[in-house]
Order: C-alpha cells, then structure tokens, then sequence
C-alpha cells in the first residue's frame, strides 16, 4: 500500500493554518464527496464532482490529514503588489493588508464592509456621475485608485471580496507604482490563485435584513497539464437589504474562475475571468437641514421602490510568468475589462425657503431624479522585469517595466422633471413619477497612456538600504460631447483634448538594526490629471466642464516610520508620522466664473499605527489607530473655507478586532470602529456629521472535521450613525444585524 503523508508544515503552507491541529485517518479515494451549492449555479456542481486526480487520492491510498482547530493568520509576509521586490517589514511605506481570514471572522460581505477595518479610511456616499466603492484615504478622494492584481479597476461597481485573497491599502502617494491618481493612496485587491491541493470549500450565510449569502472556494490540481497547473473557481450569489432601513436593497451574483497551466521551462501561464452582475434599490439617504442629517427616524426613505442601479462587470485577464534564473523573471499582463451601468436614483434635498425655526412637519423635501446610463471598456498591457544583481558592493533588487492602456467610457445623464415632492416626516410610499427624464449630458471620453518605471531597492552595508523609482507617464484624453440645458436646448457639440506627461518619483532609506525591526523614511509623488476618471465633467448640477483645461495636481509626501515583529515574529507593528501636501489643488478661478485654476493648497499632517498578527495566549489581533490633522491651507477668495478641514476626513480613527480562541474547536471575536467628525461641505453652509463609536462580535465552533457554525452580530449597540457623506445627502450606518453561517471545508 502506498502511504502519502502530508506534514503540518505542508498543509500549513497550503491552508495558512497555525495552532494545535486534530490528526485524522482517512483510507480511499476522497473523491466520494458530492454536495450541490445552494443557489451558487451549476458551474459549482460540476466542479464539485470532479474526481480527486492528485497521487494521494488514488485507490487505496491511506492519507493522514491533518487540520487545524484554532484560528487563521491576520498578518502576511509580502505585498501582492508584483513592483514591491520586498517583504511588507523591509518595504519603506505604511501598508495594511487584510487577509481573507479576518474578513471572513468580521464577516465582511463587500469591499465596504473590509475597508471598514481601515484605520484613515472613510467612505463617501455614491454620485449620479460615479456609484460604487467611493473610499477616502489619509485625507484624499481614491475612487479612481481601485486595482486587481497589479492592474487598474476602474469601474463604477460594487466590489465584492468573495474571489479575492488580500485586500491592501497602500497609503501615501504612489504614483511611481500605479500611475495617474493615488495621492491618499491605492486599494490593491489580490485574487486566490490555484493551489498544490484540491479542497471544496462552501459558505451559506442567513441572517436579520433578509440576508442570503452562499459562496463557493473550489480547487482542483491537473496534473496531466503540468505540476504548477490547476483550476480554482469561486462563486458567490447574494441578496440583502439594509438594517434598520427601508426599502433600499442589493443583490448580485459572480463568478470568477481561474486557470493555471504550466508551460514548462519555468513558465506558467494563468487565465482569469470575473463576472459579476449587481441589481439593487439604492439607498441616497437623508437630506441635510442646519448644517447637520435630518433628524428623522433613521429608517426614513425617501426615493421611490422601483429606483434602481444595474450593474455588469467582465474582467478577463491574462498573466505570463517566465524565470529565466534565480536572479532574473519576466512577467506580461494583457486584461480587458467591460462595466456597464444603468440607474435611475433619488437625492432627497430640503426644499427652498426653509426657516431656523419652521417645525420638521411643515418641511417638504424634494425629490432630485438623476437616470442615466453608462459603458466603460479598458484594454490594459504590462511589461515587468524582476532582477536581483550586484554591481560592487552594492546589491540591487530591481523591477522595470513598461505599461500600456486604452480607456473608454461613454456616460448619458438625466434629470427628472416634475418629480414629485414629500414631506419631511413619514414620507409615504409613492410610484415614480415625472413629467419627463432630461438629457443634460451625453459624453464620449477616449484615453490613451503609456508608462514606463523603475524600481530599484539598493543593499548599502549590512543595515542599510536605499530604494529609488522613478516613473514616467503620457496620459491624452480626448472628450466629445454635449451637454443639454433643462429645456434640451444643446449649445452644439463640444470637444476637449489634453495630453499630459508627468514624472513620478520616490526615494527611502532604510536602517535594519535587526530582523525584527526596520526604520526609514521615505518621499514621494503623485499627480491628478483633470481626466483622471476619464471625465471632463465636474458634477451633475451643472455639468460644468471647470477642469478641462488645467494640468495635473501635483502632490508629494514624506513619511518617517518604524516596523516590528513581536512575540517571535508572530505579530506585525509599524509606525508612521506623515504629511501630504496638494500643492496646486483645484478651486473656483474668480476671473473665469465656471472654471477652476490650480491655486489651491492641501496638506494632511497624521500619525498611523497598524498592528496584525498573533498574540501569546491564543489571540490574534488586526487593527490601528490613525489621526489626520487635514487642512485646506490655501484656498480661492470665493470661498470661505480657508483652515477648514478636508472633505470626509476624521481626525481620529480606530479599528481593533481581537479573536481568542479558549479550546480548539471554539473561536470569539470582539471588534471596535470609531470614526471621528468629519465635514461633508467645509464652504458656508458648513455640513457635518458627528463621530461614533460601532462595537461586533463574533463565535465560530468547529462541529465537526468539516463544519462549521459561526455567527456574527455588527453594530452591537443598534448606534445611529452616519457612516456615507456627499455634500447633498448622507446616507446612516446599518443597525444591529446578526448572520449565522454554515461553512463547509473539504
């Protein structure tokens, strides 16, 4: 009898297992188990059935299995930015990575809900011009700065993390890596790639605001294709609404299948495709009234329940691996990415003529109609070479690359008119209705870039290291377009083209005294083209096009900070003072009404601190604290904000979660959040939302060698906070919600 032994070590680098692990015996093929996904469509059911073709499941085989009981890992070694040549303690750059261990333990259902976990991050509520994640990093606006595996994800959609193995924040400009944009700085999202050993996962999520969610993790090694070769596929289908809101609600499906076939030669090429379709009532919030939220019941509702938002999303994308030796690899991108957008959605905004003193019931509110539709298409190609070389004393670490890309989006947007009013209070449901949907804008907007950086991390002595890159960019957009007045009177067609080529730069030393702790500082660059989300039209009010003639923003950040490994290793500390100063922002031009110059001045002072990781005592631990000092230095003489604080920007900021294992096969978690005050208008009238404090939990009992039961409650209090702001409506928090899963792992 053949005997295949799989050791901890091996499965713990297969499963990122840590812990006490149960030892079990199983004799036979595994390929016996058969289970249908709920819901999750037949993709799943067919890959579920494959046999078991890896050596430890043939006929006979006895197989020790050895699983762990415990708790997964909150911290990660290395980036998954492919640029970043060094481990996450030697890499000079606050970097928070949240595994799919602590958002599956948060119970995390969207990209939203991760980012949540970040420290310096605050959410925007959605725009007519832009719905999805709209996520504010250390002070600045990163809508724009979304990526997948190393490439741009542009698209106006809501993100979910179901086929995604890290989400990392990069914060700080990063220009040099990314490109155009990235001045807060960058959410990079990891997607799972195929792995040595099969295994069947399957997550089936009920809960309070009718919550269903199933998941599927599938993966299965081909041999007869290669050693490296194997498929791993991952489906998710969701349906929620919102506690303690009504009417709003989401759902979507996707599925996202990834195939890795080795070529032999020490290349391997992998293929991935993600599609998701998202259909949902979306929640627009409450209006402002005196320079706060409403105060009305916070289930209030005030659009109508056949507003919409639809959306599509095809990613396809192509990687090339090839290692020429130890010292030197080639990897080439090729991804081509459709979204599709189509909404019809309801801004409440209090009506004229509202007194200090006018009682809540005597106040109407108007109903702000915006429908539109949208295409967006990407075609996207890198060009990386990693090399490691010495030339003298000097060590070299180095990444060069070249990038190309094609950008396309064609955007057309309505107004409502004769839309129907409501009362402040109680407003009753009422059927959509309008006396026509104008068109205000119809937009065509090509892009065209090319990119070429270097990267290189020089070894200086012993301690010492000194990392330069330098990028450089050619960015022309070229607008077409008419804009339409309430009338649908058009002034003719427009056309705006600009080009612009920035240089992007960053320069760190670094002193590692040990191999538990690393100090540097570091500096940096970014720009903003007035294209850069590939729209020359400011907002949706008066679809002005105030930027289009302006250069970039221009921005540069210095950073001092510290990184540790505590209790051997097993948790991650870093440590950060920072400013990042907009020297040139953006604001109303007083000699051209309707147009902006780049006089502004911006600038965010802050510290970080950012912990993950694995306590004594069976613990594990992720979160941080950060504080923002964010000020608009210099600013138009239109305006009065000159001192105020930037737009959603809080001055203090706080994410813990804490997961304690008692005895192997039981887990709890408790989690914090605490978001500070933050500005959604910092011009007269001043609009704010006050600060909060939100508290989960959450129990996991391991039932048997493949059950699993957990359960998480969020918003323990039933806190009424405001968690989205736009400086036209506010959207609050979810209440107390509470959602049982039952995971299967094979």
């Amino acid at each position: 009898m053949t005997h295949a032994l799989r050791t901890v070590a091996q499965l713990a680098e297969r499963r990122q297992f840590v812990g006490q692990a149960a030892v079990s015996c199983h004799t036979g093929p595994l390929a016996r188990f058969r289970l249908r996904p709920l819901a999750l469509g037949v993709a799943g059911s067919v890959l579920l059935a494959l046999p078991d073709v890896s050596p430890a499941a043939d006929a006979g085989v006895e197989e020790i299995l050895i699983r762990d009981q415990r708790r997964a890992p909150y911290a990660v070694e290395r980036s998954t930015v492919g640029k970043l040549t060094e481990s996450l303690q030697d890499t000079p750059q606050s970097i928070t990575s949240l595994t799919k261990e602590l958002l599956e333990d948060r119970g995390a259902m969207s990209l939203n809900d991760a980012l949540r976990n970040v420290p310096g991050i605050t959410l925007g509520a959605g725009e007519f011009t832009w719905q999805g994640n709209n996520p504010t990093i250390r002070g600045f606006n990163s809508r724009n700065d979304m990526f997948l595996d190393g490439m741009r994800d542009y698209g106006s959609y809501y993100r979910d993390p179901f086929y995604l193995e890290t989400v990392e924040v990069l914060q700080g400009p990063s220009s040099m890596v990314f490109g155009r944009g990235s001045t807060g700085g960058v959410i990079h999202q990891s997607a799972k790639q195929p792995e040595a050993e099969p295994f069947r996962r399957l997550h089936l999520n009920l809960g309070s605001a009718a919550t269903f969610r199933g998941t599927a993790d599938l993966n299965q090694p081909l041999a007869a294709l290669g050693p490296r070769s194997g498929l791993r596929l991952n489906l998710v289908q969701q349906s929620n609404e919102v506690a303690a809101r009504d009417v709003a609600r989401s759902e979507h499906w996707g599925v996202a299948p990834t195939l890795a076939v080795d070529l032999g030669d020490a290349t391997l090429l992998t293929l991935s495709y993600l599609k998701m379709q998202g259909d949902s009532i979306p929640d627009y919030g409450l209006p402002w009234l005196r320079s706060a939220p409403a105060p009305v019941p916070r289930d209030t509702f005030y659009g109508f329940d056949t507003d919409f938002m639809d959306t599509s999303t095809d990613i396809a994308s192509l990687r090339l691996q090839h290692t020429v030796s130890p010292a030197l690899a080639l990897t080439a991108l090729l991804r081509h990415a459709d979204y599709g957008r189509e909404s019809r959605i309801t801004e409440p905004l209090i009506a004229p003529g509202v007194t200090p003193t006018m009682p809540l019931a005597d106040i109407a509110v108007v109903r702000n109609v915006f429908s539109g539709n949208s295409r967006e298409r990407m075609l996207q190609a890198q060009l990386n070479v990693d090399a490691r070389f010495s030339t003298g004393a000097l060590g070299h670490a180095l990444v060069a690359g070249l990038e190309l890309a094609e950008e396309w989006s064609a955007p057309v947007m309505r107004l409502g008119v004769g839309v129907p009013g409501a009362p402040l209070l109680d407003p009753p449901a009422a059927v959509f209705s309008a006396a026509r949907l104008q068109v205000r804008a119809a937009a065509d907007t090509q892009s065209d870039s090319r990119a070429a950086y270097l990267l290189d991390t020089l070894t200086l002595a012993e301690h010492w290291q000194l990392a330069l890159g330098a990028r450089w960019d050619h960015f022309f957009s070229d607008y077409r377009g008419q804009r339409f007045d309430m009338e649908g009177v058009s002034a003719g067609p427009e056309q705006v083209q600009r080009k612009d080529v920035e240089g992007s730069y960053r320069a760190a030393l670094i002193y590692k005294p040990s191999e538990e702790q690393t100090w540097y500082v570091g500096w940096g660059t970014s720009f903003n083209p007035s294209a850069e989300g590939l729209s020359f039209i400011v907002n949706a009010r008066n679809f002005g096009l105030g930027n289009a003639f302006l250069a970039p923003e221009t921005n540069r950040s210095v950073e001092l900070g510290s990184k540790w490994l505590l209790f051997d290793r097993g948790l991650q500390v870093d440590a950060a003072l920072f400013e990042i100063v907009k020297a040139n922002a953006r604001v109303p031009d007083p000699a051209r009404p309707g147009f902006n110059a780049l006089a502004g001045r911006q600038q965010v002072q802050g510290f970080s601190l950012n912990v993950a990781g694995s306590l004594p005592g069976r613990f594990s631990l992720s979160g941080g604290y950060a504080f923002l000092d964010s000020a608009e230095a210099r600013t138009s003489p239109t305006l009065d904000n000159g001192g105020r604080p930037l737009l959603n920007v809080a001055r203090h900021n706080v994410s813990l979660w804490l997961n304690y294992a008692p005895v192997p096969s039981l887990e709890l978690g408790v989690g914090a959040r605490h978001v500070g005050e933050r500005l959604a208008r910092n011009v007269s009238p001043v609009l704010g939302a006050p600060g909060y404090w939100a508290f989960d939990a959450m129990g996991k009992y391991l039932l048997g060698e493949h059950v699993t039961l957990k359960f998480n409650l969020t918003n323990l209090g039933d806190t009424l906070f405001f968690d989205q702001l736009h400086p036209f409506h506010v959207i609050p928090g979810a209440g107390l919600a509470g959602v049982l899963a039952l995971n299967l792992d094979y």
